[in-house]
């Protein structure tokens, strides 16, 4: 028993001296894999890959049970459920899913980069808006799905909104500030999944008078009979427009209540299939904004199941008390921009192929004092992206490292790309993210190797951009807990794969 106590001891030991500013501590080393791996090389599973690809996901009969089952231990944790499974009838085809999803994937990029050039105020493609209500989220938590078949964000979390409760599927967004879903009477709606809500029909339900503090919040905001009226617009044309109002929320047995909500009578966009958003952004109206209090800031998610075999479900938790901040994990400041104080951004100082740090100049991935470039970690981008100088030394290094691999031809916006058809196993190079103050985090190969196809053409999942912004992607994070401190200016990644 001692022998296990004793490196706990250690590692809790090393959190709180990195916690007190302790910059010479060793470099932590994360591996988010089930087990440590060679630093160098890993072992890729083709043959299982390939095989999950051909398997189309199923549509979700039991998903209130297992959330109300998640809550039995009176942890705030929900169910995150990828697109894939719920619905599995616009596209039974992989290549086709995958190639939707990258176009969606190139508006919500075209968004941030234009959200922080100022030449939109929008959040897109499920992403943060202006006008956007600030909420944080703390105690609580639920499963986390992926909607990449219903034509919006790509995970989907399933809440009750009124009383009694109205069960409704929401796409969870990190960069966004607003809480809002698609109400009754509705003069222009898109098609979702689950019936509109109908206020009317909630005891809860309680309108904002555009005089309060919580509207004067908004950034777009205005008056109509006396009451708050909201407008978020995304940079890929959607939005959502409507009255803001307390409602509650109720997420298995946990009821929030007085959760300022933007109830949607006109909208449009990419957001087919959800009701509305569940914004997890920075600022005060984003749903963990509004939580703070209770919560301490709190929150964790773990992305699991994009559609490569494994259908389960990945988990969205609030509060430190519902396990959202994990022992054991590598601990990275969060870093602030004012001109987008929603997004989170972490300090990035290198890459690494095989255990080898690539030659690439910290500066060009920094924030500026002006807040231009830096890093931020995006649930709504698919594929990680980076300026063209950085990604070109990352490719080139993997390439050098891959050199006895068969290629093929690119296929959208990977020019990276191989034919595995004819292997089981193949040996790859490590891929890893150095953190600024020391930590490392090794990426589990099926995280930047996808397949795009069902024949065993496998891409490198990285994408040069033609800004200064970096977006860690929701590929590269799945299979990894993080959770986010925001009252202390931290996110973790966990040891553990979900």
């Amino acid at each position: 028993m001692s022998s296990l106590k004793l490196p706990l001891l250690v590692l809790v030991l090393v959190l709180v001296l990195h916690l007190l500013g302790g910059s010479d501590i060793t470099t932590t080393i994360i591996y988010a894999a089930s087990t440590k791996p060679d630093p160098h090389f890993q072992v890729f599973n083709v043959r299982a890959t390939i095989a999950g690809t051909k398997a189309l996901p199923a549509n979700i009969t039991s998903y209130q049970e297992a959330s109300e089952s998640s809550h039995k231990s009176e942890k705030w944790k929900l169910k995150l459920v990828h697109r894939d499974l719920l619905s599995s009838n616009n596209f039974s085809d992989y290549r086709r899913r995958l190639d939707e999803r990258l176009k969606r994937d190139a508006l919500r990029v075209a968004t941030l980069t234009s959200r922080l050039s100022g030449t939109r105020g929008g959040g897109g493609g499920g992403g943060g808006g202006s006008g956007a209500a600030s909420y944080e989220v703390e105690d609580f938590g639920s499963e986390v799905t992926s909607g990449m078949d219903q034509g919006s964000g790509e995970y989907f979390v399933r809440i009750g909104v009124g009383s009694p409760p109205t069960d409704q599927y929401m796409v969870i967004d990190s960069g966004s500030d607003i809480v809002w879903v698609q109400c009754q009477p509705c003069s222009q709606c898109y098609h979702q999944s689950d019936p509109v809500f109908d206020p009317a029909e909630s005891a809860s339900f309680s309108g904002v008078s555009c005089r309060s503090s919580v509207c004067n919040q908004l950034e777009n905001s205005g008056c109509h009979a006396g009451g708050c009226r909201y407008e978020v617009s995304y940079g890929d044309g959607s939005y959502t427009k409507g009255t803001l109002a307390l409602e509650t929320l109720t997420f298995g047995n946990t009821e929030v209540r007085n959760v300022a909500i933007g109830c949607g009578h006109m909208n449009r966009g990419m957001f087919v299939g959800a009701a509305g958003l569940l914004g997890l952004g920075g600022g005060s109206m984003s749903f963990v904004g509004q939580l703070g209090g209770q919560t301490g800031g709190a929150f964790g998610y773990c992305l699991v199941s994009r559609g490569m075999g494994s259908y389960g479900y990945g988990s969205l938790v609030f509060g430190r008390g519902g396990g959202a901040i994990p022992v054991g994990a590598a601990w990275v400041p969060l870093q602030r921009n004012p001109r987008a104080p929603s997004l989170y951004y972490v300090g990035l100082s290198g890459l690494g192929v095989g255990g080898i740090q690539e030659p690439i100049s910290e500066d060009i991935l920094q924030l500026s004092a002006l807040g231009d470039g830096g890093v931020v970690m995006d649930t709504g981008t698919a594929v990680t992206r980076f300026p063209t100088p950085v990604y070109d030394a990352l490719r080139d290094a993997f390439i050098a490292a891959t050199a006895s691999l068969p290629r093929a031809s690119r296929v959208s916006i990977f020019d990276t790309c191989y034919d595995l058809s004819g292997f089981e196993t193949v040996r790859v190079p490590t891929v890893s993210f150095y953190f600024s103050g020391g930590p490392i985090l090794t990426l589990p190969a099926m995280n930047f190797l996808i397949p795009v196809d069902e024949g065993g053409t496998f891409c490198f999942a990285f994408a040069p951009s033609s800004t200064s912004l970096s977006i860690i992607g929701n590929i590269q994070q799945e299979g990894i807990q993080i959770s986010f401190d925001g009252s202390n200016g931290f996110v973790g990644f966990g040891p553990n794969t979900c």
